[in-house]
């Protein structure tokens, strides 16, 4: 109750399309409950401004509201305001596809923005840098084997279950505090200090991090210190959200080692007694070319310290970058979800889960799927399970504590098939586009659109999240009971 909560958003959309599938129109009012007082607006507007998401869309209007309510304040929470809109998106295609009797892989396929129109403008004038939606599309169909469904579907009904199928596609807009700055300074007893303003909490960046060291200067990953989250030393920085770490991070650390290349190879020539144009620098050594006169990267490091060393060069070998990056970058991917449906119950069991994403650049591949490992969990969290319930009549908070709030645990999730694509962003010199929340964002529309797909031969056609047994098992009665009706009149 004392802790900001988020997600709390009510819309109404519209989407229209022509007889043979592609959209013209979006329109709609996306109602954020921000509780009892004002936190941010920013789940509010980075949701409305992709309302349109990775499809061509030629017009949109998307109003966004904020309320006041007597509930905790919200706040942003991983992939602010993005999933909401992707989920309601990926809705409206389902159900117009349902509706007019097209496929929702293929109506998907033909509306994505393609490759060659990037940079593209949506609707609200954000530019997507650069992307391939139909590769990613069309690759996590495949890795999740659409084509065989129907087999799987057959076989569950066999066991009494209904088994449906879900897709959603998404994008990111990954921007955060603009500045971030890093000095790298080499120790000439063999280490390189790496001093940053991002902060890690969980993240992986004292690997990620030094391996883009160990890229730059040669040097071990072992040699390689991240120093962060100590005002003492850190002079400035923008800590880690929006998926800003590793891009911005990257990028003033790169300048950084630039610098220490320049200022080590005047050093080297001096040792070395030749022209700086006749060295070169690769894996932490400084060598003439065509002769085997070579000095490494910390020996040049302790000749800096020298008292003889050369004017303007006596001192640190060291490099600083302070810089404000303003341009955004646009994670994007695709993600498929099975579920299996208890018809006596309700119960939903998620039994196969894919994605791909695409982060421009990983830098480690497996800290970027233990990231999106964690995302998808969450927002199966959000679409099966969690809820802050509240009494229409007390106010009183019903799920305060964890004997009352669900949450995604391990033994309710499969393994999870993830691939990462690599389409580097043209928005920053290292390609980098985040990794930290693409994950969460597809998982809301995918799942709930499978466990439509697996209720629409009863005649269930929406379902509101939290996705209860109970919410299942009434819609299941409603959708038996209206068909009844049906054939009684």
């Amino acid at each position: 109750l004392t802790d900001y909560q988020a997600r709390d958003l009510v819309s109404v959309m519209e989407l229209a399309l022509d007889a043979s599938g592609r959209f013209l129109a979006l329109r709609g009012t996306n109602t954020s409950n921000v509780g009892a007082h004002t936190v941010t607006f920013v789940p509010l507007n980075k949701g409305r401004e992709l309302a349109t998401t990775v499809y061509r869309v030629p017009a949109a209007v998307v109003r966004g509201r904020a309320v006041l309510s007597n509930t905790s304040p919200l706040a942003a929470y991983r992939s602010a305001g993005r999933p909401q809109v992707m989920f309601v998106m990926e809705r409206l295609i389902d159900l117009a596809a349902r509706r007019h009797g097209f496929d929702r892989v293929a109506l998907r396929r033909l509306n994505l923005v393609p490759a060659a129109a990037m940079p593209y403008t949506n609707p609200f004038g954000i530019v997507y840098d650069s992307g391939d939606y139909v590769a990613v599309q069309d690759r996590t169909v495949a890795l999740a084997d659409w084509a065989g469904f129907e087999a799987r579907r057959r076989e569950a009904r066999g066991r009494g279950r209904y088994r449906g199928i879900g897709l959603a596609n998404y994008i990111e807009i990954a921007t955060g505090a603009p500045r971030e700055r890093a000095h790298i300074t080499v120790q000439p007893e063999g280490r390189v200090d790496v001093v940053i303003g991002t902060l890690a909490a969980g993240q992986g960046h004292e690997t990620s991090f030094a391996q883009l060291v160990v890229e730059w200067l040669g040097c071990a990953l072992e040699q390689v210190r991240l120093i962060s989250g100590d005002t003492d030393r850190v002079a400035v920085g923008g800590g880690s959200h929006s998926g800003r770490s590793m891009r911005l991070g990257g990028v003033v650390m790169a300048k950084a080692a630039d610098q220490i290349v320049e200022k080590g190879a005047r050093l080297a020539a001096w040792r070395l007694e030749s022209a700086v144009a006749d060295l070169e620098f690769s894996r932490g050594q400084f060598r003439v070319r065509g002769t085997d006169r070579a000095i490494g990267l910390f020996e040049v490091a302790a000749a800096a310290r020298r008292p003889d060393a050369p004017d303007g060069l006596r001192g640190r070998l060291d490099g600083e970058s302070d810089e404000t990056v303003s341009t955004p970058s646009f994670p994007y991917g695709c993600a498929v979800c099975e579920v299996e449906v208890d018809p006596e119950t309700g119960a939903v069991e998620v039994v196969r889960y894919t994605s791909v994403d695409d982060v421009g650049r990983a830098i480690n591949p497996l800290i970027v799927d233990g990231q999106t490992h964690g995302g998808i969990a969450q927002g199966l969290g959000q679409a099966l399970w969690e809820h802050c319930r509240y009494d229409s009549e007390t106010g009183q908070l019903q799920s305060a504590t964890f004997m009352e709030y669900a949450m995604p645990r391990a033994d309710l999730l499969p393994s999870f098939t993830t691939e990462i694509s690599e389409v580097p962003s043209t928005s920053n010199p290292l390609g980098l586009r985040g990794g930290g929340e693409g994950g969460t964002t597809p998982a809301l529309g995918a799942a709930v659109n499978a466990i439509v797909d697996a209720l629409a031969e009863l005649g269930v056609e929406h379902l509101e999240m939290p996705v209860t047994p109970e919410r299942v098992w009434d819609a299941i009665r409603a959708a038996s009971g209206a068909q009844a009706g049906r054939e009684m009149s």
